[in-house]
C-alpha cells in the first residue's frame, strides 16, 4: 500500500511538472533557511551586533546593515518565520472556510443565506485596514499571534469556493446513494463530499499562503508586525527607514526582496497548476 501511494505520488509529480517546480522553489529555499541556521550565530541578529554597514564577505556573508546585524543570520531567522506565518495563515484561513462552506452549501436555506451574507461583508472590509487597527492596539505580536489574525481575516474566499463545490457536489447520484443507504449528514460530508474538494482545499490553501505572505510582509513594511523576531518584512522596514537603496547598500534590501521573489513564484506555480488540475476544462494544459 505504501509503495502504492509513492508511486502515485511520483507520477502526479511528473505529470504536472509546474508543481513540482513550485514545491522545488519553496523547499530549497526553506532549506536554505533551516540550514543556513547551523551555521549562523543567533545574537547576530540583535541590534549592535557587528560593525555596521559592511559590504559581503567571507566574514559576513550578506553584509551587515545600518543597524549593526548581520544580514545572514536575520535572512535564515527571517526565511522559516516567514514560512510559519504563511502556512499557519494559511491552515486557520481554509480550515474556517472549509467549515463554513460545507455547512452553507449543504444545508442551504437560512444557513446558506446567513453565511454567505457575512462572507460578502467579510470580502468588501478592506483586510489590511483592520490588520493595521489590530497590530496597532496589541502591546506584543508574536509570528503566531499575528498569523492568527491574518488566517481569522482570509476565509471567506474559500467559503465561496468550498460552498459553490459543495452546492454541485450535494446533487450527484453518489450522495443520494449515500443518503439512501443509511449514512448521516456528518458521514455524507466527510466521507462522500469532502473527498471530492481535495483539490480546491490545496488550491484554496496555496493561495490563502500567499494571501497570508503578502498580508504579513504589508505590516511589516508599515513598522508593524512582530518586534521580538527578525523578519523579512521588517528588514525592508528598517532598509527603507535608513535609505538603504539610496546609500547602495544593495544587501540590505537585495536579499529580502529576491526571497519574496522566489516564494511568490513558487506560490504561483503551484496555483496554477492546481487550478488547471481542479478545473475539468483546464485538465488538459495541467502538464505544463
Amino acid at each position: 500500500m505504501l509503495q502504492g501511494a509513492l508511486r502515485r505520488a511520483l507520477a502526479f509529480f511528473k505529470a504536472n511538472r509546474l508543481f513540482t517546480a513550485g514545491v522545488l522553489l519553496l523547499l530549497v529555499l526553506y532549506l536554505f533557511g533551516m540550514i543556513g541556521l547551523q551555521f549562523a550565530v543567533p545574537k547576530g541578529a540583535d541590534m549592535g551586533a557587528v560593525p555596521l554597514n559592511l559590504a559581503p564577505s567571507s566574514q559576513h556573508p550578506l553584509g551587515t546593515d545600518g543597524l549593526g546585524r548581520d544580514m545572514f543570520t536575520v535572512m535564515v531567522t527571517g526565511i522559516p518565520n516567514m514560512f510559519k506565518i504563511g502556512f499557519l495563515a494559511g491552515a486557520v484561513g481554509v480550515l474556517i472556510g472549509a467549515l463554513i462552506g460545507l455547512f452553507a452549501g449543504y444545508y442551504r436555506g437560512i444557513a446558506d443565506a446567513i453565511f454567505s451574507s457575512f462572507a460578502d461583508v467579510m470580502l468588501v472590509i478592506p483586510a489590511l485596514a483592520i490588520l493595521i487597527t489590530v497590530s496597532a492596539y496589541v502591546r506584543v505580536v508574536t509570528v503566531e499571534l499575528m498569523a492568527i489574525i491574518v488566517g481569522l481575516l482570509s476565509w471567506p474566499l474559500s467559503a465561496r469556493v468550498i460552498r459553490a463545490q459543495t452546492l454541485s457536489l450535494r446533487e450527484r447520484l453518489f450522495v443520494q446513494v449515500a443518503k439512501l443507504s443509511g449514512q448521516n449528514d456528518f458521514e455524507i460530508i466527510t466521507l462522500q463530499i469532502l473527498p471530492n474538494l481535495t483539490a480546491y482545499l490545496a488550491a484554496s490553501f496555496v493561495g490563502a499562503v500567499s494571501g497570508g505572505i503578502l498580508a504579513s510582509v504589508g505590516l511589516e513594511v508599515l513598522g508593524l508586525g512582530p518586534q521580538n523576531v527578525p523578519t523579512i518584512g521588517r528588514t525592508l522596514f528598517y532598509a527603507f527607514k535608513y535609505a538603504a537603496l539610496f546609500k547602495g547598500m544593495w544587501w540590505w534590501w537585495g536579499p529580502p526582496v529576491v526571497t519574496l521573489a522566489v516564494i511568490f513564484t513558487g506560490l504561483f506555480w503551484i496555483s496554477l497548476s492546481l487550478d488547471k488540475y481542479a478545473n475539468p476544462r483546464l485538465k488538459g494544459s495541467a502538464r505544463g
